[in-house]
């Protein structure tokens, strides 16, 4: 009995160890060589074009997304395929600079995967999943996870009701969130989205954080590595696709990042997922779809596009029973600050809430620039109590009341006891304002309550402060 009790001691031992370099090796020999069939589908390159590949004999062997290897190289570049006609498929690279021909040999590769492992955390990749931060290479874990993978089945998914605190103090007032909701930040250029990511970023209320960038400048990935996440970077996976690149690597990044949350959300984790931005996702599968002969039918964009979508966004949110959850963040960088362009309006369908950032505000010096009128969470109602309810709904009232006014008073057209509500509004909206402003260097929100309620409470008299109220 006590052999076979210190036979499994020596067996969990092995199992928690980290895997020596010489196991490191075999494994990936044998993915290797279980990847590698001993006959492969082949065809020929016939035409090349600065947007697609042509590509013949591969026909009647190909399905849409299915990946491509051209060359005979150990490291040969990829494409995939987004059309098929009896004459060819076109094939659209994931090398945006492919140097190919007229002849080249053209590989069937199969469908998209990788597969994640909890030693991914700390790490940065590409949109295929490989590393790219000069720390070696990646540890293979054992379950193939899709590229496309389809979501939970809706009647199979937890409800959504547990409470989370993003440390933001205007989200955890006016839009709560809880795990497993997605939420949508719809903004145009320069007017803080990026600085609020940072922030949710750092939040604490999650196990895992996958961050996906998409398109951003190339600059911009390591202050963001380095800044935003300098206190969560062990315990966060982020999928970089800069915008020099090819409209497919920025297209598979979101996919990619949400592969690995799906991961660790199986892993029983509870997952924050940003996306930053979902519209340059949005702008790449378009680009995609074109190559492919589509017809723009929304301001240029295509019919998949908006299909696209949909299947994206639906892969965050609860798991299924006993497995963790994906707390979802798309920023949506909406353009021209047209916030009903067919892409925001299409998202902010899909999601459970959008947070609305005004530029207005922005021009103020008020950050967060969250316009708390425009924006809402749907699942509020599950974090409020009645009294935070009731609260909330009185603070919106007057916010509204004293934007709606704002042109009356700087005109001086308003005296003051015309209005009660409006006086009331006068007094404490600044003060509300005031104590709503965050920057990434301030400690995060513990209870946002509290704090408005200390804030409102702090009135002056006599040039002194009252004590405040418990």
């Amino acid at each position: 009995m006590s052999e076979a009790l210190a036979k499994v001691d020596d067996q969990r031992r092995d199992a928690l160890r980290p895997p020596t370099a010489l196991e490191l090796l075999e494994q990936r020999v044998a993915h290797a060589a279980s990847a590698l069939p001993l006959t492969r589908i082949g065809g020929t390159v016939t035409h090349v074009t600065p947007a697609y590949v042509q590509v013949s004999g591969l026909s009647r062997h190909l399905k849409l997304g299915d990946s491509i290897a051209f060359g005979l190289t150990a490291q040969p570049p990829l494409g995939e395929v987004v059309r098929i006609d009896e004459n060819g498929a076109t094939i659209k690279p994931f090398d945006a600079n492919l140097k190919i021909g007229p002849g080249e040999i053209a590989w069937l590769q199969g469908g998209q995967s990788l597969r994640p492992d909890t030693s991914w955390k700390g790490r940065v990749l590409n949109a295929l999943g490989a590393a790219i931060d000069s720390q070696g290479p990646l540890r293979e874990g054992a379950r193939t996870y899709d590229f496309d993978a389809e979501p939970p089945a809706a009647m199979n998914r937890q409800r959504v009701r547990t409470p989370l605190k993003s440390g933001v103090r205007v989200m955890d007032l006016f839009t709560p969130l809880c795990a497993g909701q997605r939420i949508g930040i719809f903004a145009g250029s320069g007017v803080g989205k990026s600085t609020l990511l940072s922030m949710l970023a750092r939040s604490h209320g999650f196990d895992t954080v996958v961050l996906a960038l998409v398109g951003e400048r190339g600059r911009e990935v390591r202050e963001f590595l380095e800044d935003a996440l300098a206190q969560n970077k062990s315990r966060a996976v982020t999928v970089v696709s800069t915008g020099d690149e090819s409209p497919m690597m920025r297209r598979l990044a979101p996919k990619t990042a949400l592969a690995i949350a799906e991961f660790f959300r199986d892993q029983g984790d509870s997952v924050l997922l940003i996306v930053d931005s979902v519209t340059r996702f949005a702008h790449a599968t378009r680009e995609v779809a074109l190559a492919a002969g589509e017809a723009p039918v929304a301001r240029g964009y295509t019919p998949s596009v908006f299909s696209e979508l949909p299947k994206l966004l639906e892969r965050a949110g609860p798991g299924a029973e006993g497995a963790g959850s994906i707390t979802g963040v798309f920023s949506v960088l909406v353009d021209g600050d047209d916030h009903n362009d067919p892409i925001a309006d299409s998202i902010r369908g899909t999601l459970d809430g959008h947070i609305v950032l005004d530029r207005k505000i922005a021009d103020q010096g008020r950050y967060p620039a969250v316009n708390v009128l425009q924006s809402v969470s749907r699942l509020a109602n599950s974090v409020w109590s009645a009294e935070q309810r009731k609260l909330v709904m009185m603070l919106r009232a007057m916010i509204s009341h004293f934007e709606d006014t704002r042109d009356l008073r700087l005109m001086g057209g308003y005296q003051k006891g015309a209005d009660a509500e409006l006086d009331k509004a006068i007094d404490i909206v600044p003060k509300l304002y005031e104590v709503m402003k965050q920057t990434l260097t301030d400690p995060q929100s513990a209870d946002p309550f509290q704090e408005i309620a200390r804030a409102l409470t702090e009135t002056k008299d006599d040039g002194q402060k009252a004590p405040q109220q418990r």
